[in-house]
């Protein structure tokens, strides 16, 4: 039974597990890709319902460049297509959207559709939906160090006053609250370079349910056990 007083503000995915749904089916890898959105589609609608604030997907890593160019090609093309049809169901439900990661090496035409999208759901309230796409959490860090590296150059900062804020404020999710919830599915037990800085107190979930499978069911069975955590932020 879900507690409604107990809801997660802000919930992360790992969305992992599309190839391997797609091969025990004898489907190719754009299959599970297309069947992967289906499920975020059902997961976006379950979070506006239970009153979840926030939703962050890992929808593609920096690291997932290495992987064969028919299958990046496809990916480039599938968040496009699926951006622009999707974005008419944002708008009546009230989400907003936002894209997370570094935007300079992704190809133009999905950088602008994005944005576009950024500015007319700029003013919905029910969901926060960040898309972390060409996200890593080492170099999101990393750039953040430059950036106030720069300021203390520049006397505009001084290297004794730097503060966890001061980090976080140049972080690609400035103003997003950290994540109470992080759930990654496919069995896999790693974080894969995902938040590493906003996860700290995050609780953590692990399910051997491949992405395109996970639906109403496994998310409310994860949103309980979430309700049976304690969490203590470091106190007793």
């Amino acid at each position: 039974m879900i507690i409604k007083s107990n809801i997660p503000k802000h919930v992360a995915i790992i969305m992992d597990g599309n190839g391997r749904w797609a091969a025990k089916r004898h489907l190719s890898r754009s299959a599970g890709h297309r069947a992967g959105v289906e499920s975020l589609r059902e997961i976006i609608n379950i979070s506006i319902e239970l009153g979840i604030e926030h939703l962050t997907v890992y929808s593609l890593s920096s690291e997932n460049w290495k992987r064969p160019e028919g299958e990046i090609k496809f990916l480039m093309k599938l968040f496009l297509v699926t951006i622009k049809n999707e974005l008419r169901l944002l708008m009546e439900h009230g989400v907003r959207l936002r894209l997370v990661g570094d935007r300079k090496s992704l190809p133009t035409e999905v950088v602008k559709a994005y944005e576009e999208a950024e500015k007319k759901t700029s003013e919905n309230t029910r969901l926060n939906f960040n898309i972390a796409l060409n996200y890593g959490s080492r170099q999101e860090i990393l750039n953040a160090f430059k950036v106030l590296g720069k300021k203390i150059n520049s006397s505009e900062l001084k290297f004794e006053d730097i503060s966890i804020k001061d980090l976080s404020d140049n972080l690609y999710t400035k103003d997003i609250p950290d994540p109470d919830f992080l759930i990654r599915t496919s069995g896999e037990h790693r974080i894969s370079n995902f938040l590493l800085w906003q996860i700290s107190y995050s609780e953590l979930y692990f399910t051997k349910v491949l992405w395109p499978d996970f639906k109403r069911k496994h998310f409310m069975i994860a949103i309980n056990e979430y309700q049976k955590r304690n969490r203590r932020f470091g106190k007793l």
